[in-house]
């Protein structure tokens, strides 16, 4: 196991798992058969959708997320592609549209109705065709409305822009060629601007995707890569894949330097895959061993060691591929910080799997959900596509609490700034940035939500989270009375870490939206 210090201070240092009651899975599903070494299962907090069995061709499953039980055999099915499918993806920013690829070297996009299934779905919203041979990966950008990255056996990755209105798509935005072999794995970092790709040549790249530019390159000969993953903003890569004597084998590198790993480490001899997922909110690192039943987890730490185990989810039911369910289809009234959907071929079962921090409280535990990305797009295509790097929009999973712009456009800044800013116009000849001059309504709507959010903090400083003033109250003359006092500061000292840890991302986000101004405004 992974070094760690016998006493270590950790919020999820007792994160369990908890599989659903039999009522609360999805039963008789026909899973597919296929090897082929993918999820196989993509959930959001409307649907479970999940590749199946069909002749004649290639089909999945997409049943809604509160119809547990028994599946009804007839049960209606998109079935377009010619050949099996192999990898499917929700839209992160819409919840009813849904992407696939399959052996006929073709990828589709679905549009879900709303209401229940009733026939086959056959027609897709629109189909791409680009690729030579069969299509075994796809990803949706995590920052740009509908930006779509597709990888085949040519060897090859296209990035495909949807916002064509086209039905059928036969010219891609771009093609990287820069792969000798066959992509395993692909892998954004947070804002969308590098790829990490593991190819079948043993090798981790890390690329620009707009300009095809292979930036790192691992030559590693003792880690033989099969899945690689960004570590959020961690600046780190986390891959999975074999030693030299065929032993599972985890590895951590550093993303501007893959000559050698910061930590390598052998699991066991299993034969089966891992697939790594990564929570950034948590900073937890999930580890999942296709062919048996286990999760194993982490928790990434910026400094040695790196990865500290937590403990290690068991069951005696292998499992043949994975769903995860986004953050804000949780259930945040009983801790869950994560949710994992669990394809049993053998029982032909889909099991969700709760991953839950134990707490006594009933109340919304601040501490363990920090704002998570939303469900809405940072950039449009077209943005991206032209160099505009953006960080997803925020929201908080607070029960009734709405989204948070993660970059401002535009800050009240004090007199002394605004004669600095408005220096910097005269010096740009009285040009305004682009960007601004593009949307002036997110300006405004950003200096609303600016100022809504200091009249907030000023209210929050005034009085603690549930409304009582430590400062106006009598001494407390109990035990009783100077254990509640006690208990209330607690929670009001945990409430302005999580609201300092806040205005530090906020910052940071403003650093890196200022640097990306400025590079954007001096290529003009």
């Amino acid at each position: 196991m992974s070094w760690h210090p016998q006493y270590r201070s950790s919020k999820f240092r007792h994160v369990y798992g908890k599989a659903a009651s039999k009522e609360k899975c999805y039963d008789c599903v026909p899973i597919t058969r296929n090897v082929h070494d993918n999820h196989f299962c993509a959930v959001n907090p409307n649907f479970v959708a999940v590749v199946t069995e069909c002749a004649g061709g290639g089909a999945f499953l997409v049943i809604p997320i509160k119809q547990t039980g028994k599946l009804d055999p007839h049960y209606p099915k998109v079935c377009g592609h010619k050949g099996n499918v192999l990898d499917i993806k929700w839209n992160p920013f819409n919840d009813f549209i849904i992407a696939s690829c399959s052996e006929d070297t073709t990828v589709k996009i679905w549009d879900i109705p709303n209401q229940l299934l009733k026939r086959n779905i056959t027609n897709p919203k629109k189909e791409l065709l680009g690729h030579a041979r069969r299509v075994g990966l796809i990803e949706w950008h995590p920052t740009a409305d509908n930006i779509l990255f597709s990888s085949g056996y040519d060897c090859k990755i296209m990035i495909w822009n949807l916002d064509i209105k086209e039905t059928v798509i036969s010219k891609p935005a771009k093609i990287i060629d820069t792969h000798e072999d066959v992509v395993l794995s692909m892998s954004f970092n947070t804002d969308g601007s590098l790829l990490a790709t593991a190819c079948r040549d043993r090798k981790i790249r890390v690329l620009d995707p707009r300009a095809g530019a292979v930036l790192q390159e691992a030559s590693y000969k003792s880690h033989r890569v099969n899945k690689v993953l960004f570590l959020g903003n961690m600046k780190k890569l986390f891959s999975t894949g074999t030693s030299r004597w065929n032993n599972r084998q985890i590895a951590l590198w550093d993303q501007n330097d893959l000559s050698v790993p910061l930590l390598e480490e052998d699991l066991d001899g299993s034969s089966g895959l891992l697939f790594p997922i990564y929570d950034s909110d948590t900073h937890m690192l999930y580890v999942v061993g296709k062919g048996d039943g286990n999760i194993r987890y982490y928790e990434i730490s910026p400094e040695k060691p790196y990865l500290n185990y937590l403990m290690e989810y068991r069951s005696h039911l292998p499992q043949k591929g994975i769903g995860m369910m986004p953050k804000r289809g949780l259930d945040v009234s009983a801790c869950e910080i994560f949710r994992f959907y669990k394809l049993i071929p053998t029982k032909s079962l889909i099991e969700p799997i709760s991953m839950i921090v134990p707490r006594r409280s009933e109340s919304y535990q601040e501490d363990i959900y920090p704002l998570t990305a939303a469900a809405q797009p940072a950039l449009t295509a077209q943005q991206w596509l032209n160099g505009v790097n953006k960080g997803p929009l925020l929201v908080s999973l607070r029960p009734g609490s709405g989204a948070v712009n993660s970059l401002p456009q535009f800050i009240e800044l004090d007199p002394l700034m605004k004669t600095t800013d408005l220096n910097q116009q005269q010096g740009w000849g009285g040009r305004m940035p682009l960007e601004d001059k593009q949307k002036p309504k997110e300006i405004e709507d950003g200096r609303k939500q600016l100022k809504v959010e200091e009249r907030l903090l000023k209210n929050e400083q005034m009085c603690i989270s549930n409304g009582f003033d430590i400062f106006e109250c009598s001494p407390p003359k109990t035990e009783n009375e100077l254990l509640q006092m006690f208990y209330r500061q607690q929670e009001e000292i945990r409430r302005l870490r999580e609201l300092v840890n806040q205005r530090d991302v906020q910052i940071k986000q403003l650093e890196l939206e200022l640097r990306n101004l400025c590079t954007y405004t001096g290529s003009y």
